[in-house]
């Protein structure tokens, strides 16, 4: 069996407060962008030791493989359903990582759903949201997979209506790593100051001044490179950039029927959608 997990994009991104747990209270709404990655699950050949054997081509996928979401995601069900058989996992990666786009979030949400209805465990959308939680705080999100309106951690989620299938998404990664512990230590939470879903409910031309993205000052200060890729994307036409969560991808939102020439002028990798 087969799915894809695609990536999100933040459209606005306020962190309003410090948590006891150590963990910051955001706002921000969810969008969901259709750059994919590619899962498979099938069962184990007979003889197999291994209660999953996970593997992974495309972009290459750092670390141990125990600790990837979605072999994560087998062992939080395998222990409340020891009766999940053995099984082979392939991921094929496109999403980059560290990127703000969510794609190891979505792995990981993704493979719970797949096991989910592959061996009919018969869990309903709130369970899988529990589960999601445990993998981590924008997994979630990629349950529901439809724009939300994100609170707390980012995993208090409702739903809101946004259709910009209207538009295209250009996607642009500088290959810039952002430590997201030190972008943290860069903000003051304070309360945004507007709704990010009033600020939605205006035309795209007009979120330019409003959205907006509480890391991109200190960040866009500090990397002058990804100031210049949103720089770019509005001298190229789009009608509203951003970065997406703590970066370092650059986002713009494009007419579908207005042309895209900035995959011509920028030597980073860039995704139409």
């Amino acid at each position: 069996m087969v799915v894809f997990p695609n990536c999100k994009i933040n459209l606005g991104l306020h962190i309003t407060g410090k948590r006891a747990d150590g963990y910051h209270e955001l706002e921000t709404v969810f969008y969901p962008v259709q750059l994919k990655d590619v899962l498979e699950v099938v069962h184990a050949t007979a003889g197999e030791q291994a209660h999953i054997t996970f593997t992974s081509s495309g972009l290459p996928i750092p670390g141990d493989t125990a600790n990837n979401l979605c072999t994560i995601a087998y062992q939080l069900l395998k222990k409340d359903f020891p009766g999940l058989p053995s099984i082979r996992m392939h991921l094929h990666k496109i999403i980059p990582m560290g990127a703000g786009l969510g794609g190891g979030s979505a792995d990981g949400a993704f493979a719970l759903k797949l096991l989910n209805e592959k061996f009919q465990l018969g869990l309903n959308t709130a369970q899988l949201i529990h589960y999601a939680a445990l993998l981590g705080s924008d997994c979630p999100f990629f349950i529901l997979n439809q724009p939300c309106y994100g609170t707390g951690r980012g995993e208090i989620l409702t739903p809101v209506q946004l259709d910009l299938s209207d538009y295209r998404f250009v996607l642009i990664h500088p290959g810039i790593h952002v430590s997201t512990k030190w972008a943290f230590e860069q903000l003051t939470p304070a309360k945004a100051p507007r709704p990010i879903t009033d600020i939605l409910q205006q035309p795209i031309a007009e979120w330019k001044q409003e959205l907006l993205n509480d890391f991109e000052f200190p960040i866009l200060k500090a990397y002058p490179e990804i100031a210049a890729i949103k720089q770019a994307l509005y001298s190229d036409g789009a009608l509203y950039a951003g970065m997406s969560g703590s970066g370092s991808t650059v986002f713009g939102i494009y007419a579908v029927d207005q042309p895209v020439g900035i995959q011509h002028k920028t030597s980073h990798p860039c995704h139409i959608v």
